[in-house]
């Protein structure tokens, strides 16, 4: 596969999503567009389209202007050429969007290792087949979908985000929670000032120290985690192919 991935700041790239993809023999191709890098005009030659996080929100786009086009992107991505889609936090959150959903802040939001837990749509499909339908996880979130597109089922949710992770018809899938994470993501995103504020403003003083310690401690299981979502994810688009 060669995957086209939409990136909205340096360091939230695909993680630990790289080193599988480079052992499977995948490739892939990042578009910066908080740096002004230009769209395709649509997504041939790329076998997927997979849009990460970022510390901007769907409704910005008088401060940051390309998010009408790279919503109008997804959409014709998705819905009309029927790519294959994983999308991650922001791009969990865009694709919501794009598809005619709802975001906006979140009432209570969440930062820190968090659990959430398997809907009966997420516990007996193929995106989390072999995972536990409780597991602990990065959260790093100010908003959240607060009505989902048409077509669209809620694979995940917690106590205080009820989408936690969605499937759009077959072939595209989201997660608002960081399944990415590697060793220096903690630190490296703690860097951009959006992303400290809500750290600070949610556990408070030393929260980066104390979130890098729980992540490093986790680290094995959430590899784990992404490494089985990677897999199934995979199976899941080629199904519906």
């Amino acid at each position: 596969m060669h995957i086209l991935v939409l990136q909205h700041e340096r360091v939230e790239h695909p993680g630990v999503f790289r080193h599988f993809l480079k052992e499977d023999g995948h490739t892939w191709e990042a578009i910066e567009l908080d740096e002004g890098e230009a769209l395709p005009d649509n997504t041939e030659g790329f076998d997927a389209l997979w849009v990460m996080g970022g510390p901007m929100d769907t409704w910005q786009e008088d401060i940051h202007p390309w998010l009408k086009d790279e919503k109008a992107f997804i959409r014709k991505a998705v819905a009309e050429e029927g790519i294959p889609y994983l999308g991650v936090c922001l791009g969990h959150q865009l694709l919501a969007e794009a598809l005619g959903g709802t975001v906006g802040p979140a009432k209570t939001p969440e930062v820190g290792v968090l659990d959430v837990h398997l809907t009966e749509a997420g516990a007996s499909g193929v995106f989390f087949d072999g995972l536990p339908e409780k597991f602990d996880c990065l959260q790093w979130h100010s908003a959240e979908v607060t009505a989902l597109p048409e077509g669209a089922q809620v694979l995940a949710t917690s106590p205080d985000c009820a989408v936690q992770a969605m499937k759009w018809e077959t072939r595209a899938y989201s997660v608002q929670f960081h399944v990415e994470i590697e060793s220096d993501t903690v630190q490296n995103w703690n860097n951009i000032p959006e992303y400290a504020g809500a750290l600070d403003k949610v556990i408070g003083p030393d929260a980066a120290r104390e979130v890098e310690a729980t992540c490093a401690a986790r680290m094995e299981a959430f590899n784990e985690v992404a490494e089985r979502i990677y897999i199934n994810w995979l199976q899941a688009t080629s199904r519906a192919g």
